[in-house]
């Protein structure tokens, strides 16, 4: 029993009369990272590294590849090319996670950040970015991307009981939001403040992609920290995963049907990453790199913070309608966005759309790790992280395309948000009666 859950059980026993269990449950919820482990506290700070360096990277990718003389059409094409080599990376190393190693495969894929991060600094070489972006991870986005996130919430998920998931999750959401905000910031002042000592455009954005490589191999290092503690315990691994070449067993049908409903979603979502974002704003408005590292800064802090308040809807209303109920208003308002006037209103809507958009990724997480067994969590989480890569990967070349034309580039606005509404109500349809032992 971790000390965690040892601290629960023991608070559950000596409560006082007459306070509910689940009034308790959300107090030790609040209180749960003051416990957390070693191996929970390194994946928090590792989360928080790499998000910075996503959302660093993410502000100037864009302009970066536009400015080394790539077309729009190229670069919605090396996207999404890259985006789909992290899916294929990701479903070989998180299907496989449980049995050869979580630390060693982290390890590995930091590498292969690392990599990817030098080729794209260091040649403008169409050909050589698809083979190390398709190799290597890239996010484009500023979300996550690769094995990374499926292995780290099947870890975390190991060293924490399942009452604090949800809440644990959300402050891992938070730290996130925090990271890609600070990096966002980071990218956008760097970048100014190295174009005003005369370096070029396109030698500032490469300096933050530089930056985004090193990163990488810091990541390689804190992996290499985590213990045995985070893999799976031999009474709970070996079962389902001799079984099926993806790692899953009983669970099979719903993480399918889950896969496919989040395909949908990332699909509708990737034709607004943020890269894609961040180039529409200048677009349309002519917004230097600055004001957009200060733009998604306040979009991704607004996004992480609603994440707590995700935990405690969930506990009131359930993971599946807390999901549904906050995420569409937040795809209503990313329709809304382009049809704003002024650069002003337009960011008001963007920042209103983000201070909702992130409470169901705790939630969806945290859904996801409770309807499998223990041993199948690094695989369901890697496969239905696929799915939404996959959907991701396959809609920036057509928002690429979109973007060559300006008369099209508010377009992407309107397919996304639709067919995330599309998303959450067939999701809400298919999974509403399926509750997760916490919810009952």
């Amino acid at each position: 029993m971790t000390v965690l859950e040892h601290l629960m059980v023991r608070s559950i026993r000596k409560r006082p009369a007459g306070v509910p269990i689940n009034t308790l449950a959300r107090a030790l919820n609040r209180s749960a990272l003051q416990h957390l482990a070693h191996d929970g506290a390194l994946l928090f700070l590792t989360r928080f590294v790499r998000m910075f360096s996503y959302g660093a990277l993410s502000v100037v990718l864009v302009l970066y590849l536009t400015g080394c003389g790539l077309s729009e059409s190229q670069t919605g094409m090396l996207l999404t090319l890259t985006l789909l080599g992290d899916t294929l990376i990701s479903l070989v190393l998180t299907t496989q996670a449980d049995r050869i190693g979580r630390r060693r495969m982290l390890i590995i894929v930091a590498v292969l950040m690392a990599g990817a991060g030098l080729t794209f600094a260091c040649t403008n070489n169409f050909l050589f970015l698809v083979v190390a972006g398709t190799i290597g991870v890239i996010s484009p986005s500023g979300n996550e991307v690769g094995p990374f996130l499926s292995i780290e919430q099947a870890a975390l998920s190991q060293v924490i009981p399942a009452q604090a998931r949800t809440a644990v999750f959300a402050w891992y959401t938070l730290i996130g939001a925090i990271a890609t905000a600070v990096g966002s910031l980071f990218a956008g002042l760097s970048s100014q403040k190295l174009q005003r000592a005369a370096i070029t455009p396109v030698g500032s954005e490469r300096a933050i992609i530089l930056v985004y490589a090193v990163l990488g191999l810091l990541l390689a290092l804190l992996f290499r920290r985590l213990s045995s503690a985070a893999e799976v315990r031999r009474a709970d691994g070996g079962r389902t995963n001799a079984k099926s070449l993806l790692g899953i067993g009983p669970s099979r049908a719903v993480v399918l049907k889950l896969s496919g409903l989040f395909a949908l979603d990332a699909f509708g979502g990737g034709f607004v990453v943020q890269s894609f974002a961040a180039y529409w704003f200048y677009l349309r408005f002519g917004v230097n790199p600055a004001t957009l590292g200060g733009i998604f800064f306040g979009a991704n802090v607004l996004g992480g913070f609603s994440a707590l308040v995700a935990s405690r809807l969930a506990s009131r209303f359930g993971l599946i309608r807390t999901m549904v109920y906050t995420h569409l208003p937040s795809n209503i308002l990313l329709i809304l966005v382009p049809l704003m006037p002024n650069l002003s209103l337009a960011v008001l809507v963007l920042l209103l759309r983000f201070s909702v958009s992130q409470m169901d990724v705790p939630t969806r997480q945290s859904y996801t790790m409770a309807i499998v067994h223990a041993d199948e969590r690094s695989s369901a989480a890697g496969i239905t992280g696929v799915a939404r890569t996959t959907g991701a990967a396959m809609a920036p070349v057509f928002a690429g395309l979109l973007f060559a034309r300006p008369s099209l580039i508010n377009l992407p606005f309107f397919i996304a948000g639709t067919l995330k509404i599309i998303y959450d109500l067939l999701l809400y349809g298919a999974f509403v009666r399926l509750q997760p032992p916490e919810d009952s």
